[in-house]
């Protein structure tokens, strides 16, 4: 195998962007799209040239691709790569793997059972300060960790989920945490352990929606870190701060920006910020709003790297279910409060 082939079954936002860095990467080539709408699946079909899919089963059967990139709502992540599996083509999953961790381990055991890979796109430990911060940690710069902060404080304006019959509910979405908060939490998890603990409180103050719109979660990772969780999609106009603190022994730093994409403060004994660093993160824009940093292009090369076995840093499914233990621990224990708040 020179050239991993790839399908990619949901051609909204996401799907749009897999398909073009896909399109992009040398080594890898889309053969097929799939999506119920018609006028979507006709647009990207003719763009790229390759097969467009009414039927998702139809797709399956018929395409070569190696690889399913799975871009369609959170709630039909799990069956839809299940289906894959039993297809014996590999998956690629979009954030959150899933919205249970039950339907997270079926997917893990179909592609146990199938003997194809499933791998989580996580392209946020690909940014330039998160890579920065993690060699830091791994070189233990900071001494014993004493405590992290997260925030997301962004916009998501009424358009957002009326444009989509899936925003915004339950089944389909299930919170923010699973969409705007995952990718944070998938971090704090990779750095400090698993979430063995929370208390908090959500609710739903500015959108006529089913989940909720601001959270605040106090967390214990099994590092014994403590954490502190703000998140709502409530800010006025624009994304404020998508932001993760580290308070440390020897140093604290702040990663900020509104993607993740600055170092904001660093000062760690002995261990300057390296110099030179460009910054070069930029967000997935979707027209009127922005969300987590653009390194797609990079997830998917390491997807064909892997597939080719040249080296492994995929995040797999038997990593990805972290993130969805932690949100259904911090939902679990999260209590939900009443009204609009105050005038």
């Amino acid at each position: 195998m020179s050239e991993v082939k790839f399908a990619v079954v949901g051609c909204g936002a996401i799907g749009s962007r897999h398909l073009a860095v896909t399109a992009a990467s040398p080594r890898a080539k889309v053969v097929a799209c799939c999506d119920v709408d018609a006028e979507k699946r006709e647009k990207y079909s003719k763009e790229y040239a390759i097969v467009g899919f009414e039927s998702y089963a139809e797709m399956l059967r018929k395409t070569e691709a190696d690889v399913v990139s799975i871009c369609t709502p959170h709630g039909l992540h799990a069956q839809m790569a299940i289906q894959a599996c039993l297809a014996k083509k590999h998956v690629l999953v979009e954030k959150p793997m899933a919205l249970t961790v039950a339907d997270s381990n079926a997917m893990i055991r179909a592609a146990a059972e199938n003997g194809v890979r499933l791998m989580v796109v996580k392209q946020n430990r690909y940014n330039v300060p998160i890579a920065l911060t993690r060699t830091a940690l791994q070189e233990n710069r900071l001494g014993r960790i004493f405590m992290v902060q997260c925030s997301v404080l962004w916009n998501r304006h009424d358009g957002y989920y009326k444009a989509s019959p899936w925003r915004g509910r339950n089944d389909l979405e299930g919170g923010a945490l699973y969409t705007q908060v995952s990718h944070f939490l998938d971090l704090l998890i990779w750095w400090f352990g698993d979430v063995v603990d929370s208390q908090g409180s959500m609710a739903t103050r500015n959108h006529d929606i089913e989940i909720e719109d601001c959270g605040f979660s106090t967390l214990a990772f099994s590092s014994g870190v403590m954490g502190n969780l703000a998140w709502t999609t409530c800010v006025f106009n624009k994304n404020y701060e998508g932001s993760i603190t580290i308070v440390g022994e020897k140093g604290t730093i702040k990663i900020g920006g509104a993607y993740l994409n600055k170092i904001e403060f660093w000062d760690v004994q002995s261990y300057p910020l390296p110099e030179g660093v460009e910054f070069v993160d930029k967000p997935n824009a979707y027209g009127k709003y922005q969300g987590s940093s653009s390194n797609h292009d990079k997830v998917v090369d390491d997807v064909v790297a892997r597939l080719l076995s040249e080296r492994k840093n995929t995040v797999e499914g038997d990593e990805g279910i972290k993130t969805i233990h932690a949100i259904e621990l911090i939902y679990r224990n999260s209590k939900r409060l009443a009204g609009k708040g105050a005038a």
